[in-house]
């Protein structure tokens, strides 16, 4: 059977998702476009060779709809023998991409592919595509399928954190992300964004707040409540919840993922093909995993995934030198990192998306490689990338470094 390498992995900073953020011009298949021609650049790749392009993108409507991973391997200037396939797996696309990849190399179907993930939600805003259960879907009672705002109360809720835990959470990723940032922790794989002219638009993350403290964090006013009050998702959830009186409402702007757009990009392949090619191999694909979540907790789903991945790879939690936990919400950290019984000094290093953002479906390519470039920093072997995802999925990869 052939194995599934890292031979490389290049992501775009991630500019702020309104009309005002630097790459609010830049529409996703260009941010991918630059990173497929920087991954053929820096490698000295013929592109002859690549056979696929797999690529998450959630909102797949208007100029994010049709095959985008094929056109943008055709405004990169690949070859028209390079396939592409755009998919969604919601927040976790990106990494299903990469997942996928690895199925078909272990399969021997595939030699040489590309998977990463896109999303630019300054122009397609989230929700955008409108599928059948989004809030105000009457099928959501009988499906448990709730907003994942109230999903992250309901995990701070149960679990007993306070909104300091969360802030707290918070704060540290900001203050990882502006050390990683300014030590050049994510120099190598990060690629500035440029315009027609040549000229940089994005070099760094354009949302880390280095001057963020635990009083203006405090200041911030909660996002959900009026909301999921409103509408009645609160209701609903406890509903199906008879042991819990009350939901804790504690999330904000402050300690839960920022609106961002980005781009990640992944060249895997098998060790035959990167020896032929002259292409270093970074890091084995040990092991991948999904698995179905109950959706009213629908941010519960890394741990299961996790525990799946670890088994397949005959690992125990312990034995990962370091974790990337999406930090879709402060709670969805605290949570994981609770249940698996791990320090948080081996999760979420250089902070994570509260202070960098969530490009929906690329975060899960991008994370891959600032897991495999911090392995690499730090002379260690093994590395987990678990996300959760919505209406009640978790995904989990684990990475082992050469």
């Amino acid at each position: 059977m052939s194995e599934a390498w890292i031979l490389d992995a290049v992501r775009t900073p991630r500019g702020k998702g309104k009309d005002t953020g630097a790459l609010a011009a830049v529409p996703a298949w260009q941010l991918g476009a630059q990173l497929l021609q920087e991954l053929a650049t820096r490698n000295q790749l013929d592109t002859t060779q690549v056979e696929d392009v797999l690529l998450g993108c959630v909102s797949q409507v208007g100029e994010q709809g049709a095959d985008l991973a094929k056109l943008i391997s055709l405004e990169a200037g690949w070859p028209h023998t390079v396939a592409g396939v755009t998919l969604n797996r919601f927040c976790g696309s990106g990494l299903e991409a990469v997942n996928l990849a690895a199925a078909n190399l272990y399969a021997g179907m595939a030699n040489l592919v590309v998977a990463g993930g896109i999303e630019s939600m300054s122009r397609v805003p989230m929700g955008a595509d409108q599928g059948p259960f989004y809030p105000g879907s009457p099928h959501q009672p009988q499906t448990r399928f709730i907003p994942q705002g109230v999903s992250a109360e309901l995990i701070a809720t149960l679990n007993g954190f306070s909104r300091s835990d969360l802030d707290t959470f918070a704060l540290r990723s900001h203050h990882l992300a502006h050390q990683a940032t300014i030590r050049g922790y994510f120099a190598p794989g990060l690629v500035p964004v440029t315009n027609a002219r040549g000229e940089v638009l994005l070099a760094q993350d354009e949302c880390i707040r280095p001057e963020a403290t635990a009083e203006k964090m405090a200041a911030l006013s909660l996002v959900f409540k009026d909301w999921a009050e409103k509408k009645g998702y609160d209701r609903m959830a406890l509903a199906q919840l008879p042991g819990v009186p009350a939901i804790h409402y504690l999330h904000t702007a402050g300690n839960s993922s920022a609106i961002v757009d980005g781009a990640g990009a992944v060249l895997m392949g098998t060790a035959e093909t990167a020896r032929a090619l002259g292409l270093r191999k970074r890091a084995r694909i040990r092991s991948w995993a999904v698995v179905g979540s109950d959706p009213l907790l629908m941010l519960t789903g890394t741990v299961p995934a996790t525990r799946k991945a670890l088994q397949l790879a005959g690992l125990e939690p312990q034995d990962i030198d370091l974790y990337e936990v999406n930090e879709a919400f402060a709670s969805v950290v605290l949570y994981f990192a609770q249940e698996m019984k791990l320090p948080l000094d081996k999760v979420n290093v250089n902070g994570g998306a509260i202070a960098m953002g969530h490009p929906l479906g690329a975060t899960g390519s991008m994370l891959i490689g600032t897991l495999l470039d911090e392995l690499e920093r730090r002379q260690l072997q093994l590395g987990l990338v678990t996300m959760c995802i919505g209406a009640g999925m978790g995904i989990a990869t684990v990475l082992e470094r050469v």
